[in-house]
């Protein structure tokens, strides 16, 4: 970037505007509750959409650093935890729907459904993996943990693959958007691969790829 862009980019409040495109889609579908617009079965529109939003934002929160590191793109890194967080959150109220509303917490049916559904499995397995990371993603953690914080961090590398896995058991008809999810996320995690790096990093770039992953 020049360095006009560069002060240009500076000023614009990114963590606003990434907490306003989080909140969009909440507030569509509080807009299309209210109005009777989540089909004929709204618990399980509701169920799917927060899932798909969740995973759009961990996708874009996964793609901030190689956005910074192969573009330059060191903005992203202002907003990468809170992109992280907000798809968290929206994961969460996916589960909370599934087992309170639809199944109305309900042990025994719950474990059941655990047991039986294999995209059950793998979401559930990707929600655990997220808890801690965001329970432990504020700076008074990261520094309670030291080195130990960026190891458990990285667990969100094993919990992607497994929601992408979770949306494409869940589709079972149409793959091609949990595929593309797939690959997006698989060229994503390549890109912190050392051997990648050297190919398309700070050599050919000229932009530094040690930012934290």
């Amino acid at each position: 970037m020049s360095s006009v862009a560069t002060a240009m980019t500076r000023r614009v409040p990114w963590r606003a505007l990434a907490a306003l495109a989080a909140a969009i889609p909440l507030a569509v579908m509080l807009v299309d509750g209210l109005r009777e617009g989540l089909t004929v079965n709204p618990i399980q529109e509701l169920t799917l959409r927060t899932g798909k939003v969740g995973l759009v934002l961990l996708v874009a929160a996964l793609a901030c650093t190689p956005l910074n590191a192969l573009l330059g793109w060191r903005f992203t890194l202002s907003f990468r935890r809170d992109l992280g967080l907000y798809g968290f959150g929206y994961i969460a109220l996916h589960l909370a729907i599934f087992a309170l509303v639809d199944l109305g917490l309900d042990l025994d049916l719950i474990a059941r459904t655990v047991l039986q559904k294999p995209f059950v499995i793998a979401g559930s397995a990707a929600f655990l993996l997220l808890l801690p990371l965001a329970i432990t993603s504020t700076r008074g953690w990261q520094r309670r943990l030291g080195r130990r914080w960026k190891g458990l961090h990285r667990l969100f590398y094993i919990a992607m693959p497994l929601a992408v896995l979770h949306y494409a058991w869940l589709v079972k008809a149409d793959l091609r958007p949990p595929l593309a999810y797939a690959v997006g996320v698989a060229v994503l995690l390549l890109l912190r691969v050392s051997a990648v790096r050297r190919l398309f990093g700070p050599r050919r770039r000229g932009v530094d790829y040690t930012a934290r992953t």
